[in-house]
């Protein structure tokens, strides 16, 4: 199972690349939600906090995150309902990072942020994560505390 969380822009705007993932999937999203897929379907969209906790609870997730382009945000920017207490129930070994070469280098080597408004949150999440760049292709990349 995993929670796609639908935040990007790109040049072809909000939500571009979980949308496209979503669609390579044959699954249908909503494009700046919260949606969880279990066994190939959707099963829910657009979630609340409660609603993906109630989904998360019974079985082992991944989250997928995609920054938001031009500022590196991960979490904090729009996505309240993936609160510290979803994250602490899908573990930071479970969060799937997702975003082109060209967003990354678009950073100039800035981390990517999470602001989830709880520092120790934000401190647990922090590192280096493994981020998926394209297909079979996986880059290194900071992550810190806004």
């Amino acid at each position: 199972m995993f929670a796609c969380q639908l935040l990007e822009e790109s040049e072809s705007g909000p939500g571009t690349t979980c949308s496209t993932l979503m669609e390579t999937l044959g699954l249908e999203g909503t494009l700046l939600g919260v949606d969880v897929v279990r066994a190939g379907s959707v099963i829910g969209s657009d979630l609340s906090e409660r609603e993906i906790l109630d989904a998360v609870a019974d079985a082992e997730c991944r989250l997928v995150l995609t920054p938001v382009g031009g500022q590196g945000f991960l979490l904090g920017r729009g996505n309240q309902q993936i609160s510290p207490q979803v994250l602490r129930r899908v573990g930071k070994e479970n969060i799937v990072i997702v975003a082109t070469a060209e967003k990354l280098s678009s950073l100039r080597g800035r981390p990517l942020l999470v602001d989830t408004g709880d520092p120790d949150t934000d401190a647990w999440l922090s590192g280096y994560y493994r981020v998926v760049t394209g297909y079979r292709e996986v880059t290194v990349y900071g992550v810190e505390a806004a």
